[in-house]
Formats: structure tokens, sequence, C-alpha cells
């Protein structure tokens, strides 16, 4: 005979792995320090490439007005203040990106321990019924 509640509690589990269990799964296969280190990395390999486009549109749109006073000094003082910028960018998204991904594996983390915490009381619950045979 059919019991119930492990179909339900199959049809919940089956439904988790199909969506956001999916990505836990994945998640949680990492350490967290090793999560958060991959992800920050590639923040900042995205945060460059950013920045880079970012200032380089700007270069291309004020050619003008950057060439008419085209000094040495200028052209030291413009390269300081765009690798400065950068670094303060680049150090908040580091620190943004930190704490989210850690956040993200944690609750990655407390979703998988319910999911084999509703495994195992699975498991049992077939364990009584194949006893009960």
């Amino acid at each position: 005979m059919l019991d119930k509640n492990r179909i339900k509690l199959m049809i919940k589990m089956s439904s988790y792995e199909q969506s956001a269990g999916k990505e836990y799964l994945k998640i949680s296969t990492y350490y967290k320090k090793d999560y958060v280190s991959l992800n920050t990395l590639i923040t900042v390999l995205w945060v460059t490439l950013g920045y880079m486009l970012s200032v380089g549109l700007f270069i291309v749109v004020t050619m003008d007005s950057l060439l008419q006073d085209l000094t040495f000094q200028r052209i030291i003082n413009t390269g300081a203040i765009i690798a400065g910028a950068y670094f303060v960018v680049l150090i908040i998204f580091c620190i943004v990106a930190a704490i989210f991904y850690s956040n993200k594996h944690k609750k990655a983390k407390q979703h998988i321990k319910r999911y084999y915490h509703d495994l195992s009381h699975l498991e049992k619950m077939m364990s009584k019924e194949t006893k009960r045979r």
C-alpha cells in the first residue's frame, strides 16, 4: 500500500532538486573559503574589465579636452587618479562580493542540511515499510 506522507515527501524533495536545490547542491560541494575566494576572484576580473571599458569610453568621449593642454604632469596626475579610483572601486566590490558569497554559501548549507534531513526521514520511512513486508 502506498504511504501518502512518503509520497508527499518524495514530491517535495523532487521539486526541490529540480529548482533551487540544483544550485544549492552545486554550491555546497565547495568549502566556504574556496567558494568565496573563487567568486571574489571572478568579481575582480569582471570589475577590472568593466572599469577598463568605462575608462576607455571616457577617454574616447573627452579626447578633445584631454589633448588640448597635454603635459607630462597632467598625464601622471590623470593616471594616478584613474589608478586610485580603480583600487577604491575594486576594494569596495571585493568586500561586498565576499560578504555576499559568504552569506550565499551559508544559506546553501542550511538548505542542503534540511534536504539531507528529509532524505534520512524518507529512508527511515522506507525501511519501516520493508520491515513490515
